[in-house]
């Protein structure tokens, strides 16, 4: 759940799947699938900072020679939850930092949502439902099944190893690489799905609903 400001100065719980974001300033505006809006006040210096350690600047002070780093890793819970943080991610990216992208520095990585446990010195990392499912029967084959599988509910359930150990440890963890191949089908598939129109998205949500895995 986000903590959310009302217009009207009143806190809220909402749920993140419920909002869609409009560029308006001074502050990040959310707007409920209802039409409500409200501000969340932490966003625009979150950014801010966020602009500050990269050290490049954005729009026309955007200067790559004062990027400070190469490989800009964005960490999520591996759920659908933490899809969607990467999803409003990359829009800020796209839109404002797109030379990050245009150099291949950014990378998500990529956590396991599950830790399938056969015994004291034998288990398995993975990644969703698909991959459990394919590890589980590899183990039947083996004779083995699982002593105890875990879904993480999200990065802050690991502990400091586990977190390391799967997702921060270069020698270990993967990344996945962000790179943008067809400038025009990225810039209208940003435009269709984080856009202010919501007419062509609920088309595109009716459309493809029967597609989409869901995490419930």
């Amino acid at each position: 759940m986000i903590e959310v400001t009302r217009l009207n100065g009143t806190k809220l719980l909402i749920n993140p799947h419920l909002l869609e974001i409009v560029e308006e300033t001074p502050d990040t505006v959310l707007t409920l699938t209802t039409g409500h809006k409200i501000i969340v006040k932490e966003s625009r210096q979150e950014i801010k900072n966020l602009v500050i350690a990269l050290g490049t600047g954005v729009g026309e002070t955007t200067d790559m020679n004062k990027l400070r780093y190469h490989k800009i890793i964005l960490m999520t819970d591996a759920d659908v939850d933490g899809e969607h943080i990467v999803t409003l991610s990359l829009t800020l990216f796209y839109r404002h930092l797109r030379h990050i992208l245009d150099n291949g520095y950014l990378y998500v990585a990529q956590p396991p949502l599950f830790k399938i446990e056969v015994s004291k010195d034998e288990f398995y990392w993975v990644k969703n439902e698909e991959e459990r499912d394919k590890m589980i029967a590899k183990l039947a084959l083996e004779n083995k099944s699982p002593k105890h599988i875990q879904r993480f509910k999200g990065l802050g359930e690991m502990n400091p190893e586990q977190l390391w150990e799967t997702t921060m440890n270069p020698k270990t963890r993967v990344l996945k690489r962000i790179r943008v191949e067809d400038i025009e089908e990225a810039d209208a598939t940003f435009d269709l799905l984080m856009g202010n129109e919501v007419a062509p998205r609920k088309k595109f949500i009716q459309t493809h609903s029967k597609e989409a895995n869901l995490d419930i």
